[in-house]
């Protein structure tokens, strides 16, 4: 066929990514869509060519799993010419290790939060499903949703259906350059002609970073060459007379999978050193032996399977390797897909870094998010607008895509930091942090203080009821942490909190551009600093800040750090063209410094001369003062449920505001906190915490935010789903539970139950080391969110009893705060 001179979208890639797209973008109407592809159709030559098809649905991110659970089910609904594409086969993870073992039950327990079918199994029920199983494994996990896809063939399958709506495939093609016009996509140059088109959905996988480049987009991807093969046929399977009978299996322990391939067994190994392949390396087509993402293959780096697979499935020991499959695929900085519009380049769309687990589920989110403006799933663990600068370089890239690789089966705490690379952002005071003994993590390239172990003093000083741990949740974890927590609720502490993200927005139409997008009433006096949201048409949470006015056409936002790249985006995607309204990131030019606590007003007494008190300066307003003889923002706002502020200085100053606060507080008893204490503070008070208790999964009546709706104002950014939430009523509440026995910890994505059935999970969980008392969050079902309901929240197998609670069990009636 001739290739179009223009048409709505443009998808780069024909692998599964690329044609589930299609399949989905066709299914919602979109029937003008052409997928090019540089080698041939459905095989090629691609990661998905050489793919071994497992499916493992349960994962410890949410959105993973659910991608998964939609995948398998349009896999059932495929076939390719009468025959399927999918075999149900189950899947079975086993542990090798007592760690390993406990492990399983934390993934049992994620599982039936998420909704899926898990079991845990002894050693004996694990080798009935797989008999040639050693018998030298302590247990298994078993889920019957997990099996084989045949990868070409579903991408085949769903190609002929986007084409039989409408969609125009092209094979042999190359896609030499992109067209960028004011930031805009405007076509897609190619060896045949260029197409005109305002959206390109790049699926190019492994070559995905040179299609980025051609728009201007640094996409994180880092391909690697992985290898497995299939042995011989197995003589204890002489007998066995269906293709796919076993449950497919994980040894990740060994970070190992196998599959029944007929009599014979496929065999995959991650246990070597990762071998990095640069894009710009993949030879062409024309060059390639085989197929481009093909490589010679190692024996060095098989060496270690074999001797694996001869223990965990002793059958196989000795037999010969008869196929040898050295291919490529991609990891990401943080081990998720790269999925949604460029923030930088409109138009420019990712569906990159997609597994065939994930690609049916990851094809229907980016065509809803193109056709609708959202998605039906919450995608901020994927979306392509978290990664920060640092994190888009190519050496942060290589660096974390090689730990992505080693850690791909390994067992990681939700506290763990990462190793490498550490000190890209230092705070302007970390020296002084240091010198206090700080527990350093990193987060968003930031080296921010966890604990410090020069309070340790403070234990005795402060003691107070429980919150020891011993198991899982003592990990990153120490008890310094508790009496950081009670030295801020009995005197005053100092926080870092310059990584917070600053959007200045000004012009004479941000007051209408602001009270569009936010959910709360913005047109509020100068010095007024209002907490809002900004939702999705669907009512969903898509971000959680604050709005001050500075003047009259003058707003300053604060938002969280890890969330900057998100929010900034979101914001941007919905400002007017006219040039009325303009954004200014100055994030990189602020520092912040949060002194909260019932001596807070003291110590700020003994550094400024301007009047704070609750006349002078009342909760929730936002005034320009001098400390010692630096500028300073301040706002009287509090998230740890305590008298206080956040000063704003340029960041130069920061060590100067530092050291006069420390000064100023040491007759006070003044501590320096780290985020350790800030989540416990927090979490008792009952302040949400995005990504966790608050995203797009919520609307702010479910989330007891409604007072953060205004209602006396129209045509807001969801407004209309809202109204139709109020007129049906909420189904589901946040709520707080408490363990009733107090030395019971948990962390979070634990199912809740009630009545012998899940109704919920951990969104938010932490001691309260004020309240005493493990304190749990998550999103309860009518009927069971009132307080004194009794429910069980499971933790590594073992269920909790916990009793539901009015919120917040710290300072209901805002004394506290609000102290004058």
């Amino acid at each position: 066929m001739e290739v179009p001179k223009n048409c709505r979208v443009v998808v780069i890639g024909a692998g599964i990514a690329g044609t589930s797209v299609a399949y989905h973008l066709t299914a919602l109407g979109w029937s003008d869509v052409v997928v090019l592809d540089q080698g041939p159709l459905f095989k090629t030559g691609g990661s998905t060519s050489h793919a071994p098809g497992l499916v493992f649905v349960a994962n410890f991110s949410k959105v993973m799993s659910l991608f998964a659970q939609y995948t398998t089910e349009l896999y059932k609904s495929l076939q390719l010419n009468g025959e399927p594409v999918w075999h149900g086969v189950g899947g079975i993870e086993i542990a090798w290790t007592l760690n390993r073992l406990e492990d399983l039950k934390r993934k049992t327990d994620v599982g039936k939060a998420w909704g899926i079918e898990t079991y845990l199994l002894g050693k004996d029920e694990a080798r009935k499903k797989i008999p040639l199983l050693s018998d030298q494994i302590y247990g298994a996990m078993y889920t019957p949703a997990d099996g084989i896809a045949e990868p070409y063939k579903a991408a085949e399958a769903m190609g002929r259906t986007a084409m039989e709506r409408g969609a125009r495939f092209f094979g042999s093609i190359k896609v030499t350059d992109i067209h960028v016009t004011n930031g805009e996509v405007a076509g897609v140059e190619t060896d045949r002609g260029t197409i005109s088109t305002e959206n390109i959905v790049c699926a190019a996988g492994i070559w995905g970073p040179l299609v980025g480049r051609m728009a201007g987009v640094a996409l994180p991807l880092q391909p690697m060459r992985h290898q497995f093969a299939l042995t011989e046929p197995i003589p204890e399977m002489a007998g066995e007379g269906l293709q796919y009978r076993h449950p497919i299996l994980r040894h990740q322990d060994r970070a190992m999978y196998f599959r029944q391939e007929g009599k014979s067994y496929i065999i995959g190994s991650y246990d070597h050193e990762p071998l990095l392949v640069k894009p710009d390396d993949i030879l062409s087509h024309e060059a390639a032996p085989i197929m481009p993402s093909l490589m010679e293959w190692s024996e060095d780096a098989f060496v270690n399977a074999m001797i694996s697979t001869g223990k965990v499935l002793p059958p196989l020991k000795d037999l010969k390797l008869t196929d040898k499959v050295n291919g490529m695929f991609l990891f990401t900085p943080d081990g998720m897909p790269v999925l949604g519009e460029s923030p930088s380049v409109k138009g420019f769309w990712s569906a990159e870094a997609v597994w065939i687990t994930h690609a049916g589920g990851v094809g229907k989110a980016v065509a809803e998010w193109m056709v609708q403006g959202e998605s039906d799933m919450d995608l901020r663990e994927a979306d392509i607008s978290r990664f920060h600068t640092h994190q888009l370089t190519d050496q942060y890239v290589k660096i974390r895509g090689i730990q992505q690789y080693r850690e791909v089966y390994d067992i990681i705490h939700p506290q763990q930091p990462i190793g490498e690379p550490r000190d890209i952002r230092l705070l302007p005071y970390h020296d002084r942090l240091k010198e206090l003994g700080a527990c350093f993590v990193e987060d968003n390239g930031w080296e921010r203080p966890q604990w410090f172990k020069t309070n340790r003093h403070l234990l005795n000083e402060l003691p107070g009821p429980g919150g020891e741990r011993t198991g899982w949740e003592a990990q990153h974890w120490s008890a310094v942490i508790g009496a950081e927590h009670r030295a801020v609720r009995q005197r005053v502490g100092l926080f870092d909190l310059t990584p917070f993200a600053k959007f200045r927005i000004i012009g004479h139409g941000s007051l209408s551009f602001l009270e569009y997008i936010c959910s709360n009433k913005i047109d509020r006096a100068v010095g007024t600093i209002i907490y809002t949201s900004m939702l999705t048409p669907k009512g969903g949470i898509k971000c959680d800040l604050t709005v001050t006015r500075i003047s009259q056409d003058e707003f300053l936002i604060v938002t969280g750090g890890g969330t900057s790249g998100h929010d900034k985006a979101w914001i941007r995607k919905h400002m007017p063209a006219d040039g009325s309204v303009q954004l200014s990131d100055e994030t990189d030019q602020w520092s912040c410094i949060g002194v909260w606590g019932p001596k807070a007003r003291n110590l700020l007494e003994g550094a400024t001369t301007n009047e704070i008190s609750n006349s002078g300066f009342p909760y929730m307003t936002s005034q320009t003062i001098t400390i010692e003889d630096i500028p300073t923002i301040a706002f009287r706002i509090s998230y740890v449920g305590e008298l206080g502020w956040e000063l704003y200085v340029p960041k130069e100053s920061g060590l100067k505001l530092w050291d006069t606060l420390w000064a100023a507080g040491k007759d006070l008893g003044v501590v320096a906190a780290g985020l350790g204490a800030f989540d416990s503070l927090r979490l008792e008070k009952g302040y949400r915490l995005w990504g966790s208790d608050i995203h797009t999964d919520y609307n702010p009546y479910e989330a007891g935010l409604g007072f953060t709706v205004s209602d006396d104002k129209p045509n807001f950014i969801g407004s209309e789903a809202l109204t139709a939430v109020q007129k049906n009523g909420i189904k589901r509440k946040f709520s707080c539970m408490v363990l009733d026995d107090p030395s019971v910890v948990v962390l979070g994505k634990e199912p809740i139950w009630a009545r012998n059935k899940v109704i919920g999970h951990v969104t938010s969980a932490n001691y309260g080391y004020s309240v005493g008392s493990s304190i749990a969050y998550g999103y309860l079902n009518e009927g069971y969110w009132n307080p004194g309901t009794e429910v069980e929240i499971s933790y590594f197998g073992t269920r909790h009893q916990a009793t539901v609670r009015a919120e917040p069990l710290w300072d209901p009636n805002m004394k506290r705060i609000r102290e004058e």
